[in-house]
């Protein structure tokens, strides 16, 4: 337990870096956004594909992809009883927070408690996360969103389009035809992945709007709690009835645990969501995963034991 914390300190303190250099005004906001897109189209893909390229797999994890998305599913349609006062541009926001999840701080935390082999477990939970939770999102929040008559976004043009997971098939594929990158194009993506924890995490820090979170009133504090701790308690005990390997399951552990992923704000806000609410909500989980996090990893060591 006291590695998962040692692992932990360091991503809330680069966290409450971003945040305070955001809140210092040390960049503009084009600023962040410019390092945002930086991290999200080259520095995060050339990491997925590093990793991904050169994992030696026995076998493919494909018992942790059911589990973790399976989960997603099981939490997307727990949103769907949200109370009538919640239904519209709430509702679809609610979903969305349940499904997402913060890819840098699940990346961050494995990476410093398991080293590459937890690296790359990680980078196939991304593989496995990312689509299902952004085809969720976007069908939740356009199927409640009031009608404005605006054009709906193409779901599997926009998953196609996506460079995460490009970066997730190009590794697979890589990895499969035996073609690891070597020598430049190694050092190269190497030293671009090298970038990404650190960028994504004072990113991560910049988003959080600590207005929102002294505003979050009863519905965000019951979601909130939803996210953190059901969909990690689902995820562990459906990996328990697949018998997960310890290794799998710990991830499985480490990502249902992160909060949501502070892109949902903008994704509500374009897609006719309630932004007021997905900004409370990813406020409110990022503070208090860091209390929530330890808890759920102690359950995954007890069940373990």
């Amino acid at each position: 337990m006291i590695n998962f914390v040692y692992a932990l300190i360091p991503v809330v303190l680069i966290t409450a870096l971003g945040w305070l250099l955001a809140h210092r005004n040390f960049l503009p906001a084009d600023g962040w956004r410019a390092i945002e897109r930086l991290v999200y189209f080259i520095f995060f893909p050339a990491l997925i594909i590093d990793v991904l390229a050169s994992a030696s797999f026995d076998v493919v994890p494909w018992a942790m992809v059911l589990v973790l998305i399976g989960s997603q599913f099981a939490l997307a349609i727990l949103g769907l009883f949200a109370k009538r006062a919640d239904d519209g541009p709430r509702k679809g926001s609610i979903i969305q927070s349940n499904v997402r999840w913060n890819t840098f701080v699940g990346l961050s935390i494995a990476s410093a408690l398991f080293g590459e082999p937890g690296l790359a477990l990680m980078a196939i939970a991304v593989a496995a996360l990312t689509p299902t939770a952004n085809v969720i999102s976007v069908l939740a929040l356009t199927h409640f969103a009031e009608n404005t008559g605006a054009q709906k976004p193409h779901v599997m043009m926009d998953m196609v389009r996506n460079p995460l997971i490009i970066g997730c098939v190009i590794g697979i594929a890589l990895n499969l035809l035996g073609i690891a990158p070597s020598g430049i194009a190694e050092k190269t993506l190497d030293i671009l992945g090298q970038a990404t924890l650190a960028l994504g995490l004072l990113v991560v820090g910049a988003a959080v709007d600590l207005d929102a979170f002294k505003r979050a009133g009863p519905t965000t504090l019951t979601w909130s709690a939803v996210r953190l701790l059901g969909l990690p308690l689902v995820a562990l005990a459906a990996g328990l009835l697949l018998d997960l390997a310890p290794d799998s399951l710990a991830i499985v552990a480490i990502a249902a645990a992160t909060p949501t992923a502070s892109s949902g704000y903008i994704l509500a806000r374009q897609l006719g969501g309630d932004a007021t609410l997905s900004a409370n909500l990813i406020a409110v989980q990022t503070v208090f995963s860091v209390l929530s996090m330890p808890a759920i990893y102690a359950l995954y060591l007890l069940v373990q034991s």
